[in-house]
């Protein structure tokens, strides 16, 4: 790779994002470490078509997760509500991520991604623009349309004991 950046340059950190980033969508586990595994086995045997210009190691690497979470090959069918690995613990604040975990599972498909995309692999709006091949502006609109549907949800009474909330898309 002479006279190209090396993406795999600083692996440690690269790693733990796409772990978070699969964690996020799959739940913390096997899922979340066969999708991270995979995701560097694609990505050390297609190295050499990481292009710096287009974006950074990070972005790269998590489109190539999205490719790989996504794969019909390995797709199955996964719970509508996000896996009990995602919130663990019983620490202060776990009831507030226990509220926003529900929340998080009435959004569409394509809110929660961009969720994923933003905070669970740490992306800027820029790099998921490349992921997910839309305009910046375009990715800034659609997470304040997201992050303002997931308020409302947070915001909504909880229902009755048993009952789900109303769904807020």
């Amino acid at each position: 790779m002479i006279g190209r950046r090396d993406p795999f340059a600083q692996p440690e950190p690269l790693i733990r994002r796409v772990y978070a980033y699969a964690a996020y969508r799959l739940g913390h586990g096997p899922d979340a470490e066969d999708v991270t595994s995979e995701t560097f086995e694609r990505a050390l045997r297609y190295r050499d078509s990481y292009d710096p210009a287009r974006g950074e190691p990070a972005a790269w690497l998590i489109g190539i997760a999205c490719r790989v979470i996504d794969d019909p090959r390995r797709r199955r069918e996964l719970p509508a509500d996000l896996p009990e690995g995602v919130v663990e613990g019983h620490e202060e604040g776990s009831t507030e991520r226990l509220d926003l975990r529900a929340a998080v599972t009435l959004l569409g498909a394509g809110d929660r991604e961009l969720v994923a995309l933003r905070y669970g692999a740490d992306l800027t709006a820029r790099e998921i623009a490349g992921v997910l091949g839309m305009q910046t502006n375009a990715v800034e609109v659609a997470l304040h349309r997201a992050r303002s549907r997931l308020r409302d949800a947070l915001a909504a009474p909880p229902s009755e004991p048993g009952a789900k909330r109303a769904r807020a898309v």
